[in-house]
């Protein structure tokens, strides 16, 4: 329904209007009858065969909305309906920021890409906080968390000490994003002297907490191999749960379908989609081999079909997450991967 009713539609605007109008209508169908049962009749699948285990928290299915899609934290039990085991909510900020001037979101259907420099949009952590108050999560929710555009770099703990504080009693697990390409100057704090000062901070404020909520790093596929060296070998002293690997990438590599031209009108911002899909799936074998397979690792980036899903979890991952595929291939997709894997399952089986 989605490719062939939906997406004509939605794709004869612009991304980002696309997106409001998408999220409109879920808000208009919480208050049609019966919406919410046919949605998780046609798209959700209980698959006990892939419930897992990782980070201490059990999850129904390794499929995961990305961050970035419900960048406010208001839409994930709508998220859930899809069959999603765990939705990502953010990037939040302490403060609400508009992100960068409009138009900032670009698609490449050709290549089934996107291109986007939002500059992390959004609502802030305190609305954030009062919607989960508000609405019950009946979805495993990760907060991804960064600091506001307008902090410097010397004082970016703070911001995500903050958010980190204010979210702790409503989610699940965190998510610390140091690798937008899209914010200036945030991509720096991949340096492990600011990382260990943020990470340090959070690991310590965890403390405090009766309940533990695991806190996983966001790297970006443009990092070289020194610089994962770096942190791979700092995540494994310190007590970090896991990474997430990876993000949208500076490089325009992959994209095939529009020319040199076309590609510099766009201008900058951090690429997603198919094209991507070989650059982080390098980036999750690399993590998981170096170390040791110590790092749970939730492998994102291009994952467009069941087998990109499937590539992602035999280079290393434990979970998978989706986003610019879940807006070209619609929610199908999920239940799609899910079956996918459960094949597998079985044939292993089998085979035993």
């Amino acid at each position: 329904m989605y490719k062939h009713l939906l997406k004509p539609i939605l794709f004869r605007f612009n991304p980002e209007t696309a997106h409001n109008m998408l999220f409109s209508l879920l808000s208009f169908l919480r208050h049609v009858p019966f919406a919410r049962p046919i949605i998780r009749a046609i798209y959700k699948r209980d698959s006990p065969s892939l419930s897992k285990e990782v980070f201490g928290i059990r999850f129904p299915n390794p499929v995961g909305l990305a961050g970035g899609l419900d960048k406010n934290g208001e839409f994930y039990n709508d998220m859930a309906n899809f069959g999603f085991g765990f939705v990502e909510i953010g990037s939040l900020t302490p403060q609400p920021q508009d992100g960068n001037p409009k138009p900032r979101c670009f698609r490449v259907p050709g290549d089934k890409a996107l291109i986007n420099r939002f500059g992390i949009n959004n609502k802030g952590v305190k609305n954030a906080v009062g919607h989960l108050k508000k609405v019950k999560p009946e979805v495993i929710v990760a907060a991804n968390i960064s600091k506001n555009t307008s902090s410097i770099n010397d004082d970016a703990a703070k911001d995500y000490e903050t958010s980190f504080a204010l979210l702790y009693d409503f989610v699940d697990m965190f998510v610390v994003n140091i690798s937008c390409p899209n914010v200036v100057g945030l991509t720096a704090l991949q340096d492990i002297s600011f990382l260990s000062e943020i990470v340090d901070k959070l690991l310590n404020l965890r403390m405090y907490y009766d309940n533990y909520r695991p806190i996983l790093l966001k790297v970006s596929p443009d990092l070289s191999h020194s610089q994962l060296d770096e942190i791979i070998d700092y995540s494994l002293r310190s007590g970090i749960d896991g990474i997430v690997a990876g993000n949208t990438t500076r490089s325009r590599d992959g994209l095939n379908s529009i020319s040199a031209e076309k590609i510099e009108e766009i201008g900058n911002g951090g690429m997603s989609g198919a094209p991507v899909h070989k650059k982080n799936l390098e980036l999750v074998r690399y993590v998981h081999e170096k170390s040791k397979g110590k790092l749970p690792i939730i492998g994102v980036g291009g994952i467009m079909s069941p087998e990109d899903a499937k590539e992602m979890i035999d280079a290393g991952a434990s979970l998978v997450e989706i986003y610019t595929g879940f807006i070209y291939e619609g929610p199908a997709l999920i239940k799609r991967i899910i079956k996918h894997l459960e094949s597998f399952n079985k044939a292993s089986k089998n085979a035993k």
